[in-house]
């Protein structure tokens, strides 16, 4: 008889009781002229003691522009220095800080500022094409709650900078909600998973001890710090255990990483499968000395085993790990060990992560499945998010009465404990490491004058792991619809990667004898269409 597809993570490294402040000031006392933070593309490098003035400082003008305990502070930019000061300063304080997307547009701008009730958000001025200040403004009547803007790098944030004085002691516990994370919402819009410092201060720390960092290691942090696999498992990995993070470009580009990686001496690297695929096709890659590499961490969508390989071989990160997870759980619940062999570690999503239980459900009747057999990936433990910001229901629907979060992937457990995920109950569409609920894309594209009904897959794709594919009902009378004007419909509207690669016009869709629509058969036959069978069999750990 199959044992049940269950695990618990043990470990004899203990789960941290503090709170993020205190967990930095321990690194700074212990680690004051080491080096902490460098941005590649300034030149600004600090060690642990200039970085935590630089915190103090950022605190003291938070809390002078009248934040408190408990209020929301948003954050709008692509990575720089000044994200990771507004991350260390809030939690000083006590504030929440709310992670807002640089793809989003005022769509999801507004909505965001307004439903976590924003008091103050900090932003880039511009990042590429788009004028945060403008996109601000436009939005800015309809969130009576946000009473301040400080755009990076203006008279005004250098002002709050500015700040001088001692900064009091919060009161704070290590169970408090310090951050908020939107992930794409099933209703049309993003829900905002609330994590604590308890949360993700561990999962940081955990991600950490499992590729053994120390205060020797340099870690490449290509991956967005409003995402958790930039935040907690890159910066907060880092400080807690005295290592250097290393910013190679406000956004991704491959050869800056690669020019990082060689310039820094970094001993680790981080990316979506998308990334690696990036740098590993620069057309000089041979030339970049990556032999400070030891380890590193490819996550956020499904990772392709050869992909592995070549990190493994060509890259020399000999002790890559996979992990997987998701914004709710902080965002790790199992990684890939360096001790684990070649196969594993390049076909599973790795074990249990230490402290955690996992377990593999039949989706019908809530009951743990034998090993070998698929169903949903649930876990529980201290990663678990404390519920969506001010959602309840919704909330209730994802956690169950037990503290399970029940993800939503479908996956297997052999019989050594490792996992693989096989695929997804809802239709979430991960591209390049973003998720996109489908339902929200569809609620957009109803504004259309034009669409009748849109409904939204996800086609397998060799580059980004999935892309977008929405089929479209039109109104009577209505011009054909190209797939190029619907993607200047959305322009400006929403984030890019949310925006449809492909479109097939139909006058109906596939369903079902109840009248639910067959979103399998519409993947089935457009894989046919468009030709992807190829993409279909790339294989995914």
């Amino acid at each position: 008889m199959a044992a049940p597809s269950y695990a618990s993570g043990i470990s004899a490294v203990p789960l941290l009781g503090e709170t993020i402040g205190q967990n930095f000031d321990r690194a700074v006392a212990t680690y004051p002229d080491r080096e902490a933070l460098v941005e590649c593309t300034t030149g600004r490098r600090w060690t642990y003691a200039g970085l935590s003035a630089e915190v103090e400082s950022c605190a003291l003008g938070l809390r002078e522009a009248g934040v408190a305990k408990g209020d929301r502070v948003g954050i709008w930019s692509p990575n720089n220095a000044e994200w990771v000061f507004c991350q260390y300063a809030t939690a000083r304080l006590g504030a929440i800080l709310v992670n807002i997307n640089p793809a989003y547009r005022t769509h999801e701008l507004g909505y965001v500022l307004k439903q976590a009730g924003i008091s103050v958000l900090v932003a880039a001025a511009s990042f590429k094409t788009s004028d945060y200040g403008a996109m601000i403004e436009e939005v800015r009547g309809g969130c009576p709650d946000l009473h301040a803007v400080y755009l990076i790098g203006s008279p005004e944030w250098d002002e709050l900078m500015g700040a001088s004085g001692t900064l009091p002691k919060a009161e704070l516990s290590a169970d408090d909600p310090i951050n908020i994370q939107y992930t794409s919402g099933t209703t049309g819009f993003p829900k905002g998973a609330t994590l604590s410092h308890h949360n993700i201060l561990n999962n940081g720390f955990m991600v950490g001890e499992l590729v053994n960092y120390s205060e020797a290691d340099r870690v490449c942090i290509p991956v967005p710090f409003y995402h958790c696999f930039g935040m907690v498992m890159g910066n907060l990995a880092c400080t807690s255990h005295g290592a250097c993070m290393v910013i190679p470009a406000p956004a991704f580009d491959p050869v800056a990483t690669l020019t990082a990686v060689a310039a820094e001496k970094c001993t680790s690297l981080y990316g979506v499968p998308t990334m690696f695929i990036a740098e590993l096709g620069v057309a000089d890659f041979a030339s970049y000395d990556l032999g400070s590499l030891r380890t590193g961490i490819m996550a956020g969508s499904p990772c392709p085993v050869e992909v592995m390989k070549r990190v493994i071989a060509d890259m020399r990160m000999a002790e890559v790990a996979i992990c997987y997870g998701m914004t709710e759980t902080s965002p790790v619940s199992t990684q890939t060990r360096d001790d684990d062999d070649l196969e594993r570690r390049v076909s599973s999503v790795g074990t249990v992560h230490p402290h955690l239980e996992v377990k593999v459900v039949d989706p019908a009747t809530g009951l743990t499945v034998p090993r070998g057999e698929a169903g949903e990936f649930c876990t529980r433990g201290y990663s678990v998010m404390l519920g969506y910001w001010n959602e309840k229901d919704k909330t209730a629907e994802v956690i169950d009465q037990a503290r399970w979060m029940h993800t939503g992937d479908l996956a297997t457990m052999d019989e050594a404990g490792y996992l693989n995920i096989v695929g997804r109950i809802k239709d979430l569409v991960i591209r390049g490491g973003e998720n996109v609920y489908p339902r929200e894309v569809e609620e957009f594209l109803y504004t259309h004058p034009d669409i009748v009904d849109a409904q939204v897959i996800g086609v397998p794709d060799e580059k980004y792991g999935e892309e977008l594919m929405v089929w479209v009902k039109l109104r009577d009378g209505a011009d054909e619809l190209t797939i190029e004007r619907l993607r200047e419909y959305c322009s400006g509207k929403l984030a890019h990667y949310k925006v449809p690669r492909y479109l097939k016009l139909v006058s109906e869709f596939p369903m079902t004898v109840t009248g639910k629509i067959r979103k399998v058969e519409m993947r089935e036959v457009s894989v046919e269409e468009l030709g992807l069978q190829q993409a279909t069999a790339v294989r995914n750990a």
